[in-house]
């Protein structure tokens, strides 16, 4: 058995939280000792992680009240569910990543969000920014930039574009070629030795995004021509889907 501080302790959910599941009927303990104080066992923890797996899902606490209270509550299928949700909610971090990393590229001011769920546009971009921020590859761009002059940083963005310039020389064949892929290794080698490390997966949700539409799409097109970008995100998927 565990007290309510030992519990907060373990799980990172304050004291003040864990009082209010008890009083909404969310969370009571197992038991309270002489004095009053509530006791908690390893049945409510286990309740207590179902409860923190639906709340890091968004779920409003009265639904995840009637939930987890039901008594056709099955834990086993409600994990499963649980676990679908967040790889869905991770697939989308990841696009709002490879997203941000287009727009860092191609200096893009505006943004299009159409292609997003807006009514969770803001929490995902929270989300994304800080899974962005700690991961190898942003400290590593974080780093060279900081090597660079505005006036190289001109000058490099200027080279990246013109990479789609060539890119735009090959969409009248087929993006197949040994040439095309021979333009998207070029694109990865650049990114990787000016930018940071381009993993095909990396790559892959960049291309996505290049054919995206709106101004990151346009500014492909407007040095490549039109269709540029939708040739250099299929050569992509040919380059990462080998």
């Amino acid at each position: 058995m565990m007290t309510v501080k030992q519990v907060s302790e373990l799980t990172g959910v304050s004291i003040r939280t864990l009082r209010y599941y008890d009083e909404i009927g969310l969370l009571p303990p197992a038991s309270h000792t002489e004095g009053g104080y509530r006791l908690y066992d390893d049945t409510a923890l286990e309740r207590l992680q179902q409860i923190l797996l639906f709340r890091e899902l968004e779920f409003p606490l009265k639904d995840i009240v009637r939930i987890v209270s039901s008594p056709d509550f099955d834990r086993k299928k409600a994990l499963e569910q649980q676990i679908e949700l967040l790889e869905l909610k991770k697939q989308h971090l990841e696009n709002l990543i490879s997203f941000a990393r287009g727009i860092k590229l191609l200096g893009v001011r505006a943004v299009n969000f159409s292609a997003f769920d807006t009514s969770k546009l803001d929490e995902y971009a929270k989300r994304a920014k800080e899974q962005w921020g700690n991961t190898p590859e942003y400290k590593e761009l974080k780093e060279k930039e900081s090597k660079r002059t505005p006036e190289e940083e001109q000058q490099l963005m200027e080279r990246f574009m013109s990479l789609f310039a060539e890119f735009g020389e090959l969409k009248g064949g087929s993006p197949e070629s040994e040439e095309a892929q021979a333009m998207v290794k070029k694109l990865q080698s650049f990114i990787t030795e000016h930018l940071y490390n381009c993993t095909d997966k990396i790559l892959a949700g960049l291309g996505k995004m290049y054919a995206g539409g709106g101004e990151i799409s346009e500014n492909i097109d407007k040095v490549g021509g039109r269709g540029t970008a939708d040739f250099a995100a299929a050569a992509i998927e040919v380059y990462c889907g080998k």
